[in-house]
Order: C-alpha cells, then structure tokens, then sequence
C-alpha cells in the first residue's frame, strides 16, 4: 500500500464516521429536540426509552472520528482542536445534559425535577445538533489559517452567517430524522403526529437546502468546481440525496415510518458524500492569502503509523458494526414501557 493511498484511505473513513455519527446519534438528537413539544410524560418516556439502547454507542463513532483524526492527520487536528476548543467545550457540556438527563430524569416523582431534565435533554440535544452543524459550516468555508497554521480569527468569527444558516438547517434535518425514528418505533396517535412533523420538517428543509447552496456558489464557489471535477461521484451522491428528497414526504404520508427514516438517512449520508467529494483531499481550507490550507496528502502522519492504523481498523470495524447491527436487531419493535423503562 502506497502513502498515498493510505491519506485517501483514512481521508474517506474520517468522513464515514462522522457521517455514522450525523445518522446514527442524528436521530437521538431528532428525538431530544421533540421532547418538549410531546403532551405527557407517558409520551416523553416513550422517546427516552427509544434511544434508551442506542444513544451512549451511538456518541462513540464522533469520538472515535476524532481519534482518528488526531492520529493519522495530527497537524490537521492541532488546528481543529484550539480553532473550536470553545463550540468543542459547548457541545461536550450539551451532550453530559442530555446523558445525565437519560439517567437521573425519572429517579424522582417530583414534577419540578422532571421538568428541568426535560428541557436539560431538549436543550442539550438542540445545541449539539446546532454547533456539530455551524462547525462543519466554518470547515466548507474556510477558516482564517495563517501560513504558521495558526487560527487568526476569535470565537465569534466562526458564528458568521453561512456557518449558521448550515447550522440551521442541520438541526432541521436531523429533527426530521427524529421524528422518522419516533414513529418507526411508536403506534397510534403519537406515531401520525411524528409522521406529520416528517412533512412540515421536509418542506422547511427544502427551503433552507436550497439557501444553503445558493449561498456556497456565492461564498464558496471551489466546492461546486471541485465536484463538477468528478461528476461521476458527484452525481451518483447526488441522485441518493434526489431519489431520498423525494421520496420522504411520499413514505411519510403512505404510513411508510421505516421508509422514511432510511430516507432521512440517504438524506444525510448523500449531504457528507457530496461535501467529502467536494473537499478532497482538503481537509480545513485557508480563507487568508498566503495561508495554510490543510490537507490529507501533506498533514499525515508517517506511512508506518497510517498502517498500523489500517490493520487495526480491518480487524475493529467489522467487529463494532456487527455489534452495532446486533443491538439494533436485539431492540427492533415498538417501544413498551415496564418497570426497568426510563
């Protein structure tokens, strides 16, 4: 295996394990966002028992994405790491509400308890869907790198409007999955109103997909060059994203919730395909002249440490995604409360 190879290799997994992570704890935070708007605590408890199983293993592809990151591309991550210490701080601090939210929230009967853990889980999803979505924002833009790799820019610059407007519509997205995930796993009343929120979200997502890329043609116009550079990729992504799109709101109103859900999640992996085939092999761009742009080919680590890195990975991720699939297929059905329940 050439070096080469190994940068596009591991390149290629980073995105893939961050796109698990946006799909898989993508519809906890879905949920989490919904907590508030349900109409008892019979119904918050059947969303809190339908991550029950899942939420903890599902937060441990971002970690181990960024793992991978710090060590097969080190300089990259010695810029991420200062560049977002604050958003990294805000969303590790909103993702320990909505852990501790899980744990403590029904070991009380009193209301007031229950109530702040609720809009701690709410709130706390909410800020993790907002901040994981304006951080990749920023990262699509281009942050200010000078040419000795240091950011120049302060906390506030990463709150610039494209940055949010993604932001925005990832946390619209992602509640879109929620819901999705909400009505696979609940019947009756509960299971139509979640399949409802699927369309209302869909039409807002719509909107602001659309904004989104009107605005990267504008302000970022190397993404598109980049991907109509490799049309092939470029358009098999972006028929998964079209036939998706498309067939969401039909599934939803045809009573179709898992149909939907996989929707939801070609939604999602078609949107990190397209950005990954845009970017590669850069992994952070530079917005000043003369800066540093960071990539995989030329901030790696050495040919050695990337392959013990793939022999590790040829043997842990058949394990953990046959694991992950165990899980999944151990706690499939609807959602029934008992005595063990949150």
């Amino acid at each position: 295996m050439t070096h080469e190879f190994l940068q596009t290799t591991w390149f290629l997994l980073i995105f893939v394990l961050l796109a698990g992570y946006a799909v898989l704890d993508g519809f906890d935070l879905g949920v989490g966002m919904w907590h508030l708007f349900t109409r008892d605590d019979h119904e918050r408890r059947l969303g809190l028992n339908a991550i029950g199983p899942f939420w903890d293993g599902n937060e441990v592809w971002l970690l181990t994405g960024g793992g991978a990151l710090f060590a097969a591309f080190p300089p990259v991550y010695a810029v991420f790491g200062p560049t977002f210490y604050l958003p990294i701080m805000l969303l590790l601090t909103a993702l320990i509400f909505r852990a501790v939210s899980l744990e403590f929230r029904s070991k009380l009967e009193s209301r007031a308890w229950r109530q702040f853990f609720d809009w701690a889980f709410s709130l706390g999803s909410l800020v993790a869907a907002l901040l994981f979505g304006v951080a990749l924002g920023n990262v699509v833009r281009g942050l200010p790198i000078d040419a000795e790799q240091l950011y120049t820019g302060g906390f506030f610059n990463l709150l610039n409007p494209y940055a949010l407007l993604f932001g925005v519509t990832g946390v619209v997205l992602l509640a879109m999955h929620g819901a999705a995930y909400m009505a696979c796993k609940t019947e009756g009343d509960l299971r139509q109103r979640m399949l409802g929120r699927v369309v209302r979200c869909w039409v807002v997502f719509l909107v602001l997909f659309a904004l989104v890329n009107v605005y990267t043609a504008v302000e970022v116009p190397r993404m598109f060059n980049t991907a109509f550079g490799r049309p092939v990729l470029t358009a098999l992504f972006a028929l998964l994203a079209l036939a998706a799109v498309v067939y969401l709101p039909i599934a939803a109103r045809k009573d179709k919730a898992f149909h939907a859900f996989l929707c939801s999640a070609g939604t999602i992996l078609a949107g990190f395909g397209l950005i990954g085939v845009s970017m590669f092999p850069t992994f952070i761009p530079s917005s000043l002249e003369g800066g540093v742009t960071l990539s995989a080919f030329e901030h790696s680590s050495t040919k050695l440490t990337l392959t013990w890195m793939f022999g590790v990975a040829a043997v842990g991720v058949p394990i953990v995604l046959v694991y992950t699939a165990g899980i999944y297929w151990i706690f499939r059905g609807k959602v029934v409360l008992d005595d063990h329940s949150y």
